[in-house]
């Protein structure tokens, strides 16, 4: 179960917005951080058991996909980082799963981004897929915050030094 609570924890932090971020302060290109990050899945099945063997998967051949589309669409592909995420059913009335992985995207503006997401919302049939556009936290564009958690056993810490600021968006 720790391995869900990180990607909830991050999700959580996005929509937090800046109002309790901080003193913290982050550009975009400084300190080898990405232009934006793209949080996405090949997944399609609704997940409600936590042990299904679906949820083992790595999405080797999805990076590599993803990357490929990315390149395609003008932008340079970053690292990638395998996720675990939990999600709400509306429709069910219980929790989900997913398997996901985060995507580093530089040279990209916001309408590339957005692009992006869309060709990637459209060719995995997915009812979203998640910006974040990072930005300096005076930005008027500023809506979110990231705090990317560090592990220390089973509990994740808060690394208050790699607050990231920016735009987030669900794209659909």
């Amino acid at each position: 179960m720790r391995r869900h609570l990180h990607v909830l924890a991050r999700v959580a932090a996005l929509k937090l917005g800046v109002a309790g971020a901080g003193g913290a302060q982050a550009s975009p290109a400084a300190r080898g951080r990405p232009t934006a990050e793209l949080f996405a899945t090949d997944n399609t099945a609704l997940i409600t058991d936590p042990a299904d063997s679906r949820l083992d998967t790595r999405l080797t051949r999805f990076v590599h996909e993803v990357r490929e589309i990315i390149h395609a669409n003008g932008a340079r592909p970053g690292s990638s980082t395998l996720l675990d995420g939990v999600f709400w059913s509306g429709d069910l009335k219980k929790a989900a799963y997913e398997r996901s992985r985060e995507f580093d995207v530089d040279q990209v503006g916001r309408d590339g981004l957005h692009h992006i997401a869309d060709v990637l919302a459209k060719q995995y049939h997915q009812e979203s897929v998640l910006t974040f556009r990072c930005l300096p936290h005076t930005s008027p564009d500023t809506d979110a915050v990231d705090r990317p958690p560090a592990s220390a056993g089973p509990v994740c810490i808060w690394n208050t030094a790699e607050v990231r600021y920016g735009d987030e968006e669900f794209v659909s």
